[in-house]
């Protein structure tokens, strides 16, 4: 079996944090993992948000049992759960699964560029506040005949689709990042307006923190894989 050294204590925590937010939107939930030297990527897809959120973890060092080469697999996310070991930081890699989707297809590696317009944390986590509340207004005034799963879907879209000022980004990709765990208040030796950045690339776009981040198609990826890169 494979078994992933991590950086620290810290690191096997915040991967189980990661994990478990994944588990709570989707019991059956899928997760693919990337490693090169030093470092590991996971990607999940939390069905609510139609997003592809990544969280990175550092690796103290990248094998055990004579795996030299990079490692790239799909597993149950639930299963990775069971086998992080916080005291001792290590995680082990249970067996492949066949994935969903969404797992054969990533944002991409590289080109990568700032983009500009993005509010601080603090405005972005008011901001999801807002909508939720909005959410829940709007639907306690319901009369009880039209409050179907239709009419609260409908609601929904058109709340999380709104975007963020002109950046084009989804109120829905702020909502995931706040869910997950990746939009952090702001410490002294980490001030707010450097926990948060958008970047682009081709139809991507991408809300990245220190903690993690959320990657989704322009055009959505609710509207199906055509155009994406598989890799």
């Amino acid at each position: 079996m494979t078994v992933l050294h991590l950086a620290d204590e810290g690191e096997a925590a915040d991967l189980a944090a990661f994990l478990s937010r994944l588990l709570h939107y989707d019991r059956g939930a899928a997760v693919r993992l990337q490693a090169s030297g030093t470092a590991l990527a996971v990607f999940g897809r939390p069905p609510s948000f139609e997003v592809l959120a990544v969280r990175a973890v550092r690796l103290a060092k990248p094998y055990e049992n004579g795996l030299e080469s990079g490692l790239d697999v799909t597993v149950s996310a639930g299963e990775l759960l069971e086998g992080v070991d916080e005291p001792a930081a290590t995680a082990a890699v249970p067996g492949a699964v066949t994935g969903p989707p969404w797992a054969g297809v990533l944002p991409p590696r590289g080109g990568w560029r700032a983009e500009s317009g993005l509010p601080a944390p603090d405005a972005l986590r008011a901001l999801v506040g807002a909508a939720v509340g909005e959410f829940r207004r709007r639907t306690e005034q319901l009369a009880p005949e039209r409050r179907t799963r239709a009419e609260l879907d409908r609601i929904g879209r058109e709340i999380w689709s709104r975007t963020v000022g002109d950046t084009g980004l989804p109120v829905r990709v702020v909502h995931a990042a706040q869910s997950l765990g990746f939009l952090r208040p702001g410490t002294a030796a980490a001030p707010p307006q450097t926990l948060a950045g958008l970047f682009s690339s081709g139809a991507w776009l991408r809300l990245r923190t220190p903690y993690g981040s959320v990657a989704v198609r322009r055009t959505g990826l609710g509207a199906g894989l055509g155009g994406l890169s598989v890799r």
